[in-house]
């Protein structure tokens, strides 16, 4: 297990969200960082269609050190995984499947997230070395199509729900069985203050942390 995956494995057990904060700008990145790692959350994503993505990740690496997982989203080249890497970035997601930027990834000791919508993505995913799968976009026809899936699945994989992810249907995907849930304008949008995006982010932790203890103690 390479550092960052044990770092990945104890955030994500800390709480099951990752925060898609597109849009974010690098004068903000601490700020709203901090405001989600306040509010319970450990794993934050930059996607690469942000305003210098690269930037913000380097200072919310740089404002959190290890106690968040910090990297990027929406990554599609193997020389965004290297530039990722470079960054201090120590996750890489992906709307699709793509072994090279999965293998990428792996080799420069990230994590892997990448997208998926059907078995032979799933598989191949897998194959190719990834860490967690990412159900996108997981709207109501996804979910059902990963009802459909879990029964061919191995029963090691994590799956985490993407696209279409509220407050009021985040519960339901834990339900179903998927192992986490990533959430952007939920809990971040540009101009949004950093007392709201405070707000959003312990609303949702809170709803989620308050099923897990109902699934425990059954």
């Amino acid at each position: 297990m390479s550092h960052s995956s044990g770092l990945f494995d104890t955030a994500f057990d800390a709480c099951p969200i990752v925060a898609i904060i597109r849009g974010v700008t690098p004068s903000e990145a601490a700020s709203v960082g901090r405001a989600l790692y306040d509010a319970g959350i450990r794993i934050i994503e930059v996607p690469m269609n942000s305003p210098e993505p690269l930037k913000s990740i380097q200072i919310l690496s740089s404002a959190l050190g290890e106690k968040a997982v910090i990297g990027a989203g929406t990554v599609l080249t193997v020389a965004e995984v290297e530039a990722v890497a470079s960054a201090g970035g120590r996750l890489c997601v992906s709307p699709n499947t793509d072994p090279a930027v999965i293998k990428a990834t792996r080799s420069l000791n990230l994590v892997s997230i990448p997208g998926v919508f059907s078995p032979t993505e799933v598989f191949a995913a897998l194959a190719a070395g990834a860490d967690l799968l990412k159900l996108f976009p997981a709207s109501s026809a996804g979910r059902d199509i990963f009802r459909n899936m879990k029964a061919v699945l191995p029963p090691e994989t994590r799956v985490i729900a993407v696209g279409g992810v509220t407050f009021e249907n985040a519960c339901e995907c834990l339900a179903e069985g998927f192992a986490g849930v990533g959430a952007g304008a939920e809990l971040y949008k540009p101009r949004r203050t950093v007392e709201e995006i405070y707000a959003s982010a312990k609303r949702l932790v809170s709803s989620l942390m308050l099923l897990e203890e109902r699934q425990i103690s059954r």
